[in-house]
């Protein structure tokens, strides 16, 4: 078997950038600092947090959280204690800040990311990029209209193993590629529960803040921190949690804008926790020449195929600490079984994703080159895993017009492609 050294893809760990540049009123050096604050900060948010500030270069300098515990654990990370806001608005309007890290639940990443290109600030969001396709739309628009650079969290796409994947399939080497498999599976029966908040809201937490331009509800201690995901409203199950990561490589490996055409079924038939998406999930998208599918499961941790390449030479099954490669055997007779390549495999250490991610973005943000997963990138990704959705909730096949982002010929599904906001939020 052939042993892939890592060594040749590290000094590319950001080289798929698009490389174009545009214009900044002011361009940092190379050995400037890049002051930051972070908008969202729970878990997720905490873990990216924190490696930027592993960067010499970064200055951090203000944190926003509509709850107070998590707002005052992410100040503490700097020296003195940093600047700390409820409401993000204050924190975009600090001039002296060049760079935002935005880490909130899924239906704030647009409001936050386009009002941050709006005030000047380069971004790094967090996938998914957008809670509908009309958001992601809005900021592109944004990053475009303002020339900011804005990074999504999609950091498979800087790791070397997933770049040396990708190059292998694009340059042929495990043959044509006619089918594509990804999947997340696990047993998380009986289901979720809250378990940093108790049923009395907290004087801490800012209910209305924290549903923002969501629909108004009855506070919920089950709608917050890790569980917001399996609520509509703020989010879209593991389709955009995980589907969002492996979605994107296998869209990234064939070159692909969009699907021509998706179908969808499954829905939430275990799991009786008062969560709304679903718990198995099966959706099937045609891109032309080539068949993906996506397989959610959250009630059986049997593991499926994860994200996995199926060749006419060769077999690419890829997770984040390596891939292997398993030759395919033409039969001619059954007499000259030939296998039609070497099998090949790389080792990787998931660790280093996330740093040479912000790496990639802080590199951009002195530049004003795209980034590797730039919000463009982030939106197609997205619209794949919307469409997901939208297909498994109508329970029917839907025709995609990539061009006018807009399902042919469905007014009902149509219509799911943005949602209202609550008042006074609106998206401009």
């Amino acid at each position: 078997m052939k042993e892939i050294s890592r060594r040749d893809f590290a000094k590319k760990a950001v080289a798929i950038s698009a490389g174009t540049a545009f214009s900044r009123m002011r361009i940092l050096g190379a050995n400037d600092r890049v002051n930051m604050g972070i908008v969202g900060c729970g878990d997720r948010g905490m873990s990216v947090w924190g490696t930027f500030l592993k960067q010499t270069d970064v200055h951090p300098v203000a944190v926003c959280d509509v709850y107070e515990p998590h707002a005052t654990l992410a100040s503490a990370t700097g020296t003195p204690k940093l600047a700390v806001h409820r409401d993000f608005r204050r924190l975009l309007e600090m001039k002296d800040i060049d760079a935002v890290l935005v880490a909130t639940p899924d239906h704030w990443h647009a409001l936050v990311t386009v009002l941050a290109c709006q005030a000047g600030k380069d971004v790094y969001v967090e996938k998914p990029l957008s809670l509908t396709v009309f958001e992601g739309r809005r900021m592109v628009a944004a990053a475009r209209k303002y020339n900011r650079v804005v990074q999504t969290g999609s950091q498979q796409r800087s790791a070397p193993l997933y770049q040396k994947a990708v190059a292998l399939i694009q340059e042929g080497s495990i043959g044509a590629v006619h089918k594509i498999t990804t999947g997340y599976t696990r047993n998380a029966i009986p289901g979720f529960k809250p378990t940093e908040l108790g049923p009395a809201q907290p004087k801490e937490l800012d209910w209305d803040m924290w549903l923002g331009p969501a629909p108004m509800v009855p506070w919920d201690p089950f709608r917050c921190i890790y569980n917001f995901r399996w609520f509509w409203d703020y989010s879209g199950g593991q389709m955009t949690n995980w589907g969002a990561h492996n979605l994107d490589i296998a869209r990234l490996a064939l070159k692909a804008r969009a699907p021509l055409s998706v179908s969808g079924f499954g829905g939430r038939y275990e799991l009786k926790d008062g969560g709304e998406t679903p718990d198995v999930q099966e959706v099937i998208y045609n891109f032309g020449n080539c068949v993906v599918t996506w397989s959610g499961r959250e009630i059986n941790r049997t593991r499926d195929e994860y994200l996995v390449f199926h060749g006419t030479k060769g077999t690419l099954s890829i997770m984040r600490d390596g891939f292997t490669v398993t030759p395919e055997v033409w039969k001619p007779t059954r007499k000259n079984e030939t296998p039609a390549m070497q099998p090949m495999a790389m080792k990787a250490d998931p660790k280093e994703m996330d740093p040479l991610h912000v790496r990639n973005f802080l590199d951009c943000v002195k530049n004003r080159n795209r980034p590797v997963a730039d919000v463009e990138e982030g939106h197609l990704t997205a619209v794949v895993c919307h469409l997901g959705n939208i297909a498994t909730r109508l329970g029917r096949s839907l025709k995609w017009d990539a061009e006018k982002e807009e399902i042919v010929g469905d007014r009902e599904a149509n219509a799911m492609l943005a949602r209202p906001y609550r008042a006074p939020w609106k998206l401009e």
